[in-house]
């Protein structure tokens, strides 16, 4: 269960998100998100893998994909592999899991209790309820209602 940017409404780019995800995956790494920007000339691609990523786990990534995406005919005019940051976005249910006990900053789609951002400490994810710590009070939150979450950068 996850949700996606307005880049994944097509068939065509659920078809290159599978694309990808399934290369990096027998890369060993996790693919994050994948944005196309520019129409199309521009292919950012977010990745990640226990341990974090380092420049030298890009630049393969990078060598790798050109040529798939040269071969399964794919249109770009540049290609960004980057880390997804310290703030990295969660999208998956699994990202949840990974990440319980860590501090997250969401939006939601729909308020709760008129409020629609939230930052509170991930404490618990089961059947698509996250259980979030704010001040103290444990909130239940529907995966599905999730616009947008992130974690809180450790500085």
């Amino acid at each position: 269960m996850g949700f996606f940017s307005p880049f994944f409404i097509c068939g065509e780019a659920m078809a290159l998100y599978k694309l990808l995800e399934s290369t990096l995956s027998g890369m060993g790494y996790e693919l994050v998100e994948v944005e196309q920007l520019a129409r199309g000339k521009l292919l950012r691609v977010f990745v990640d893998k226990q341990g974090g990523v380092n420049i030298d786990d890009c630049v393969l990534i990078s060598d790798h994909l050109s040529r798939l995406l040269a071969v399964e005919n794919i249109d770009y005019s540049r290609l960004e592999v980057s880390s997804p940051g310290l703030d990295r976005l969660l999208k998956k249910e699994a990202d949840f899991l990974r990440f319980q006990g860590e501090s997250v900053k969401l939006k939601l789609r729909v308020a709760l209790q008129g409020q629609r951002n939230f930052v509170g400490i991930l404490r618990e994810v089961n059947n698509g309820i996250l259980k979030l710590e704010v001040e103290g009070q444990l909130l239940d939150l529907e995966l599905s209602n999730l616009e947008k979450a992130r974690l809180v950068p450790k500085l």
